[in-house]
């Protein structure tokens, strides 16, 4: 006998062991797997809406059926792809920028106001 999952359940469970922690306030790990969770679920519904925008555009209507076996061909894979790169990387702009910055760090202010007041 099969016993069928409680997939919703089973999503809410919690991991074994700790959680991993990047930062000092877990506030703030917490804050950011909610937006990296939120990211990924419009990320899959934009994915879903390309079918659903193909499907109507080649067919004309869709049925449910079309769009759970709809399979992308080469282009349409590489403009997903492309749409999809664009995306992350507006999303991770702002990691992305403090990334820069910590590899980078721009000079002090008060180095800024000695060189500015001997020239």
């Amino acid at each position: 006998m099969t016993q069928e999952i409680d997939w919703i359940a089973r999503s809410g469970a919690r991991a074994k062991g700790g959680r991993p922690a990047f930062f000092d306030e877990m506030a703030v790990d917490r804050l950011y797997s909610l937006a990296l969770s939120l990211t990924a679920e419009l990320a899959a519904t934009r994915e879903r809406l390309d079918t659903v925008e193909r499907l109507l555009e080649s067919q004309g209507s869709i049925s449910r059926d079309a769009i759970e076996n709809f399979r992308p061909d080469m282009d349409a894979g590489e403009e997903r792809g492309i749409a999809m790169r664009a995306y992350i990387a507006r999303v991770m702009r702002g990691f992305q920028q403090e990334v820069e910055a910590m590899e980078n760090p721009d000079p002090p202010v008060t180095d800024w106001v000695e060189r500015l007041s001997k020239g």
